[in-house]
């Protein structure tokens, strides 16, 4: 079945963004952060996405990412190796990890969760696009940020998630059906120049 391109999706940009139905789900959805640990407080039925995520606390000793490459010599082409764990180090990393949950605003409030922000709407794009393609989640970001709109994308095995800012829901699912009609333009034009 791994090979099974149906399975896999789709993976061409022209025909993702071309055959692109954007569907505006009604909820209010919030993004929340708890501490890791063994229990959740929300069933996870009621929620629509959990990750959990290490926790970076004011004054961590992790090495933030460079682009520059090392200047020993010994390293041409192969990645750094970690600095040696200070003393205590793994214990602190392991209890400050969090939790990010997405779930509707009625669920966060009904089970008593107040570190929540981003009141949103969610946008499924109706496309079966597949892990490996490239570009389509930067295109759909990159118009909507054009008209000043934030988005949080997830991908989910079989389709994109776009979370838009509840205020903005209506105009960004509009935004999206430009991207689609100007795709299927572009197509149908390429091939009368065929």
């Amino acid at each position: 079945m791994a090979d099974d391109t149906s399975f896999r999706g789709e993976t061409s940009l022209s025909r993702l963004l071309s055959t692109l139905r954007a569907t505006l789900h009604e909820e209010t959805y919030v993004f929340a952060s708890i501490p890791d640990t063994h229990h959740l407080p929300v069933p996870v039925e009621e929620i629509t996405l959990f990750f959990r995520e290490p926790h970076r606390a004011s004054g961590s000793d992790t090495e933030p990412l460079s682009s520059s490459p090392s200047s020993s010599p010994s390293s041409a082409g192969a990645p750094a190796a970690p600095a040696p764990a200070k003393e205590g180090q793994g214990q602190r990393q392991a209890k400050g990890t969090a939790i990010t949950l997405i779930l509707r605003l009625e669920t966060a409030q009904k089970h008593g969760i107040q570190n929540y922000t981003y009141p949103c709407r969610m946008i499924t794009c109706d496309v079966h696009s597949s892990l490996e393609a490239v570009g389509f989640m930067a295109v759909l970001a990159t118009r909507l940020a054009g008209r000043g709109i934030s988005v949080n994308p997830i991908s989910g095995f079989s389709h994109d998630h776009l979370f838009v800012p509840v205020e903005r829901a209506e105009e960004a699912v509009a935004e999206l059906l430009l991207v689609r009609e100007e795709a299927v333009r572009d197509l149908e034009t390429g091939s009368k120049r065929s």
